[in-house]
């Protein structure tokens, strides 16, 4: 019998409702079950280094209870992948980013990877994201669409013609041989832009970030893989941390 794996999702922000889980049901399967937390203090979006820093606490928080409560895996819903590290610090189970999880799969698809993402604020943290995850030499360039997170689905046709055009000019301008969608926000988008590159006699990948790490987190659930404890030790306990971890963390 196939065993049942359980992913949360981890939403870094407090706009209630930003994550539609009907976008993830199309995932879904018997013996694939997800569930999802945002936070309670935090951001009410993330569009710099700043606000990643504020959604970090509690995102830690909501990870842990996750675990708790049954989950093989968690997602940290956002293309930052804000806590990434401390979350694997803090967890037995695995932990995936979209940024990281999306940068290493475009760098094995191809010689060179863009990102689209939405404001130019997100930029210089992307950036500085393809150094920390050792992809740099891959990265062509990072594009955006001039949308804050908050308006996409108000203007979806709009993100998605201006995410159509920049990965076009992604590939023709800056030599991208695949696109990553810089945002879990535009989920759903994908498969509009690769129809639209395609029509332009343009074949590349184009990664959307939140089913790529969907998949990524089955995998690594049904290999009996988690990350290194090396690489992210356990913390030890300490008084007066600033905030409340949920009961009985950390687990032996």
């Amino acid at each position: 019998m196939t065993r049942k794996v359980h992913v949360h999702l981890v939403t870094p922000v407090v706009t209630k409702g930003i994550r539609d889980m009907n976008e993830i049901a199309p995932f879904a399967r018997p013996d694939l079950i997800f569930s999802q937390s945002e936070l309670d203090i935090g951001p009410p979006s993330i569009e710099c280094e700043f606000d990643e820093a504020l959604a970090v606490p509690d995102t830690i928080a909501k990870a842990i209870a996750a675990e708790q409560a049954g989950a093989d895996a968690v997602i940290i819903d956002c293309m930052g992948d804000p806590g990434l590290h401390p979350v694997r610090e803090a967890l037995h189970i695995p932990v995936l980013g979209p940024g990281e999880t999306t940068m290493h799969w475009a760098a094995m698809l191809g010689h060179r990877f863009s990102i689209v993402t939405v404001l130019e604020s997100v930029k210089p943290m992307l950036t500085s994201m393809t150094r920390r995850y050792g992809v740099d030499s891959k990265f062509a360039s990072c594009r955006v669409v001039d949308v804050p997170v908050l308006e996409l689905v108000e203007r979806f046709a709009e993100v998605q013609q201006r995410l159509a055009e920049q990965a076009r000019a992604a590939v023709l301008e800056d030599d991208a041989h695949a696109i990553i969608l810089g945002c879990t926000g535009f989920i759903g988008c994908a498969s509009t832009i690769d129809a639209f590159l395609k029509a332009d006699g343009i074949t590349v990948p184009v990664l959307d970030p939140i089913p790529v790490t969907v998949c990524m987190a089955e995998a690594m659930v049904r290999a009996g893989l988690s990350h290194s404890r090396r690489t992210y030790p356990t913390p030890r306990p300490k008084a007066n941390i600033g905030f409340a971890m949920p009961t009985g963390w950390p687990a032996p």
